[in-house]
C-alpha cells in the first residue's frame, strides 16, 4: 500500500474543512480540475480509489436535470396542454377580417362595372398619368352626378383637365367625355343587349370567386381549431366551429345581395 504524503494530508484536510458533511469517494467522473491539489495527491499516491472531496452533487443537485434552461417532461406537457384563453376571439376576428376583405374587393370590382345608369363611383378604378406617376382618378379629381345619365368631373388641378379627358377615354367604360369650361361632362350610353349580357356573366363570375375567398377563410379558421382541438373541450370546440359556419354564411349571402342588386341595376338600364 502506497504511504500518505504529507501533501495528500493537506489536501484532503483543506476539502474537509471546506464541506465537512459532503463528502464521496472520487470517480473516474470526478468534478476536479487539472489542478486541484486533491487530483495531484491522488496521483502522488498511485490510486484515486481512496480519495475522498467534495460532493458537488449533492451541494448542486443533478447538474443534468437542472441545466440552465431545461425543462423537465412534465412542465414540457403542461405547456402543450395550455391553451390560449383568447384563441376563440382572436380567430373570430382575424376570420372576420379576411371575409370583409373579400367583400370590399368585390364591391370594388362592381363599380367598375358601367351600367346604364351614372355612378360616382365607376370612375374610382381609373388612373391618371400625373406629375411622372399613376394616381386614381378619385385622388385627383372630384367626379360627381348631374342626372341619371350625366357625370362631371373637376379635376383639382385644371392643367390636369387633359390628363384626366385622356385617361377616361382609355378606359374600357367606353366613355367620351366633353371638356365644359374646368370640368368634364361624360355622357352614359345605353348599354346593348349583348353588353348586358357579358356584363352579367362578369358579376356571376365575381360572386363566385369571393364565395370561394371567404371558404377559404373558414377552411383557415377551422384547420386553425383542429391543431387546438386536444387541448380544448369538446364543447367549445363545437361552439367555435358553429360561430365561424354562422359568419360564413353571413358573408356568403351579403356577396350574393350585392351581386343581384348589380344584376338588376345591369338589366333595368
Amino acid at each position: 500500500m502506497h504511504q500518505i504524503s504529507d501533501r495528500f494530508l493537506s489536501a484532503l484536510r483543506t476539502l474537509f474543512l471546506r464541506h465537512p458533511r459532503r463528502i464521496s469517494t472520487l470517480s473516474p467522473f470526478s468534478y476536479l480540475s487539472q489542478g486541484d491539489p486533491a487530483l495531484n495527491a491522488a496521483s502522488h499516491c498511485g490510486s484515486r480509489g481512496g480519495l475522498y472531496r467534495v460532493d458537488f452533487d449533492s451541494l448542486m443537485g443533478n447538474h443534468r436535470g437542472f441545466a440552465k434552461g431545461r425543462k423537465s417532461k412534465d412542465e414540457t406537457d403542461d405547456d402543450k396542454n395550455q391553451v390560449d384563453t383568447n384563441f376563440g376571439p382572436t380567430l373570430k376576428s382575424t376570420t372576420q377580417s379576411q371575409m370583409e376583405a373579400a367583400i370590399v374587393a368585390l364591391s370594388r370590382e362592381l363599380s367598375k362595372l358601367r351600367t346604364g345608369r351614372a355612378s360616382a363611383g365607376m370612375l374610382d378604378h381609373i388612373l391618371v398619368e400625373t406629375g411622372g406617376g399613376k394616381m386614381p382618378l378619385n385622388h385627383v379629381a372630384v367626379v360627381s352626378v348631374i342626372d341619371s345619365k350625366t357625370l362631371s368631373v373637376t379635376p383639382y388641378d385644371p392643367d390636369t383637365l387633359k390628363a384626366v379627358e385622356s385617361a377616361i377615354v382609355a378606359s374600357p367604360l367606353g366613355l367620351n367625355p366633353t371638356p365644359d369650361g374646368q370640368r368634364l361632362l361624360a355622357v352614359i350610353p345605353p348599354l346593348t343587349k349583348e353588353n348586358i349580357q357579358a356584363l352579367c356573366k362578369v358579376v356571376a363570375k365575381s360572386s363566385e370567386d369571393v364565395k370561394q375567398s371567404v371558404r377559404r377563410a373558414r377552411q383557415k379558421a377551422q384547420d386553425s381549431i383542429k391543431k387546438l382541438a386536444a387541448g380544448v373541450p369538446k364543447d367549445d370546440i363545437k361552439r367555435l366551429e358553429k360561430e365561424i359556419d354562422e359568419m360564413t354564411k353571413r358573408f356568403v349571402k351579403t356577396a350574393d345581395d350585392m351581386c343581384k342588386a348589380k344584376e338588376k341595376e345591369i338589366n333595368s338600364s
